[in-house]
């Protein structure tokens, strides 16, 4: 149990953050050149000095090309048509085709976004030597923009992730060990020992979710000295703050643990109707995908998904430093689930003994 409750979480942590991440670099990238001018050569050679290609297969037939795109041997292909050089300068318009593996929408969309930005700079330089626009839908610039990311301005996914990935591990001391350790009580027998003792309903369920009430706040707190040292996470707002709403978020992960164990005769129930409870409320929390992207009756259904408060105030005290009157609507809604649920696995409870 030791292992699982302290070496688990941090292993889970150092290998997720750097694992689950938006970000793609060393995308594979095959190019057909039909021109073999010097200009194609100095556009293939800004693809080859960005991070996020590598041009591992050239060649001269595009339907060849196409073949391996269709069989995953590559995941991007430049195509430069014949004639691109000789009309880039005379018609002052040159065209070049990007053919990109979209099975995964998320990662083709990426891939196009790296691809049009290396032509756009490729472009650019063009512009600041001829004065004018040389490649397709491109457009000379007269206003230059620099951009400013407020709160993570290295556009840095760790830092994003980070808050992520301690909202799921300390998710699963607060259902998973407090489920499995009260129904294993039915399983050995003892819970009816428990019960024709004078010891008090309460004082039973205090003793068994108080403990891992306490362990979870410590993983929470060790997780943030973790994400700190190892991930330079910056903590711009108030650790009190956020160890209080934690606080009042593991006690509706505790009452839904004790619910699901009252409920369950075996442990192999209780890891059912953990995962059900658990995989919905994750994916629907917005650790990887932004809530706002959700169709409207899913952001409905996500009100009442206590996971999605937590994943949304943590990284608002983190990252932004937001105050308690930020987060006053999504502490008032955590106290009322935490009422709700605890009220309920408490009344199940006595129904069941």
């Amino acid at each position: 149990m030791l292992p699982i409750i302290f070496i688990v979480p941090i292993v889970q942590l150092l290998i997720l953050v750097n694992a689950a991440t938006m970000e793609m670099k060393h995308i594979d990238m095959e190019v057909v050149d039909l021109d073999l001018s010097p200009t194609s050569r100095k556009l293939i050679n800004k693809f080859m000095g960005s991070p996020f290609f590598d041009i591992h297969k050239s060649g001269f037939s595009i339907n060849q090309a196409k073949v391996d795109l269709l069989e995953n041997k590559t995941q991007i292909i430049l195509y430069i048509p014949l004639d691109f050089e000789k009309r880039l300068y005379k018609e002052n318009k040159g065209e070049v085709q990007i053919l990109i593996d979209a099975v995964n929408g998320m990662t083709a969309s990426l891939a196009n976004v790296y691809s049009q930005s290396v032509i756009s700079d490729f472009n650019s330089e063009l512009l600041a030597k001829k004065g004018t626009n040389v490649l397709i839908n491109t457009r000379p610039k007269s206003i230059t923009v620099e951009n400013s990311y407020w709160y993570n301005p290295q556009l840095n996914f760790k830092f994003y992730m980070v808050p992520g990935i301690l909202v799921i591990l300390v998710s699963m001391i607060g259902v998973f060990l407090t489920a499995i350790n009260i129904v294993r009580e039915k399983e050995i027998g003892t819970i009816e020992q428990v019960n024709v003792t004078p010891i008090k309903k309460y004082q039973f369920i205090a003793g068994k979710l108080v403990p891992f009430w306490i362990i979870a706040m410590f993983e929470l707190g060790f997780g943030l000295v973790v994400g700190k040292l190892l991930f330079k996470l910056p903590i711009e707002g108030s650790i009190p703050l956020l160890n209080l709403f934690a606080a009042l978020y593991l006690l509706v992960l505790l009452g839904l643990g004790l619910l699901i164990s009252t409920i369950s005769d075996s442990q192999q129930q209780v890891m059912f109707l953990s995962f059900f409870f658990f995989i919905t409320f994750i994916l629907m929390s917005g650790v990887f995908t932004p809530e706002e992207s959700m169709p409207k009756w899913a952001q409905y259904v996500n009100s009442i998904n206590p996971f999605a408060y937590f994943m949304r105030v943590i990284r608002m005290i983190i990252l932004k430093g937001s105050g308690f009157m930020d987060i006053l609507k999504e502490l008032v809604s955590i106290t009322v689930f935490g009422i709700i649920v605890l009220s309920l696995a408490i009344w199940r409870y006595r129904k069941v003994v």
